[in-house]
């Protein structure tokens, strides 16, 4: 008989050591910190999904375009690694609950937090989002030159909160991105200059005319200097005239940054053309004052001709 009970006993066998710890209430608990992480992971993805798209490819192999898909692509790791950590901070706080833990403290003390530190850092948080709004519109990107208020000169970094250009002087200049209010960028697609030559007012503009054409033909026509320019230089005409001198323009729009160069061989062209037809330039006398003091009866004194 005592054989026929052992035989006969319940083994307890593993998995029914483990039934009682997978109560109803537990299994529910492990379901929803299970959903929690799946949604948190699939909205994860989809951010960055969605921060993929604010990536503008670069049309071509030039290092203007480079830079501004490495700005591009900065700015949307930027905003991903921002929103990744609230996704992720959302999801610990809703864990917590499920383990009775309330998220209202955490949340009272992260909101207090966050309003202090936008208070002390809103200037940081005007030049973070006026960079941000560079960058998307593509205002400008480093290398390009630029006026920027008072300053000119070609950017060498652009970071969301400020931008650095260096300036004619070779001085660094440093400008907070919430402080733009409007930039003129002079390295998009064409730049254009303005030659104005002086002329004798007392002579014909036929040969003078015929003269700054030649010049100019002879600057289109030059391989060298061919792929800097992309329109002109063309002679719109007078520009001004006075008793002193009859200004003609001359036009001419070039490669981006290039029109210093260009109007500069274009001035030199135009001298030895009118060198070699012998055209007078005007010559305007300038007069200095000596002397401020009156003359005894009233009458000031000369002015000597320089």
């Amino acid at each position: 008989m005592a054989a026929d009970s052992m035989l006969y006993s319940p083994v307890e066998s593993p998995m029914s050591s483990t039934v009682p710890f997978l109560t109803a209430s537990t299994l529910s608990i492990v379901l929803h910190l299970l959903g929690i992480f799946v949604v948190a992971l699939f909205v994860n993805r989809s951010l960055r999904a969605a921060t993929n798209l604010l990536i503008k490819p670069a049309a071509g192999q030039g290092r203007a375009e480079q830079l501004r898909e490495q700005q591009t692509r900065l700015v949307a790791q930027r905003i991903y690694n921002v929103a990744s950590r609230v996704i992720w901070a959302v999801a610990i706080l809703t864990a917590l609950n499920q383990f009775g833990i309330s998220p209202v403290p955490a949340l009272i003390v992260l909101a207090v937090a966050g309003v202090a530190a936008s208070l002390g850092a809103q200037h940081v948080i005007r030049d973070v989002i006026a960079g941000f709004y560079i960058l998307w519109e593509d205002q400008f990107a480093a290398g390009d030159t630029v006026q920027i208020a008072d300053h000119h000169g070609k950017i060498e970094q652009l970071t969301l909160r400020r931008t650095v250009l260096r300036d004619p002087r070779g001085a660094l200049v440093t400008i907070a991105n919430g402080d733009i209010r409007s930039v003129a960028n002079l390295s998009r697609d064409w730049s254009q200059s303005f030659v104005d030559v002086g002329l004798a007012p007392e002579i014909s503009l036929e040969k003078p005319m015929a003269a700054l054409e030649a010049a100019a033909a002879e600057l289109r026509s030059d391989a060298s200097w061919s792929q800097a320019l992309v329109d002109g230089p063309r002679v719109p005409g007078v520009q001004s005239y006075d008793r002193n001198a009859t200004v003609v323009r001359l036009q001419v729009r070039t490669a981006p940054t290039r029109q210093d160069e260009v109007a500069r061989e274009l001035r030199r062209r135009i001298q030895i053309e009118f060198q070699k037809q012998g055209i007078p330039l005007a010559s305007v006398a300038r007069f200095e004052l000596t002397n401020s003091q009156p003359l005894p009866g009233g009458a000031p004194q000369s002015a000597s001709p320089q």
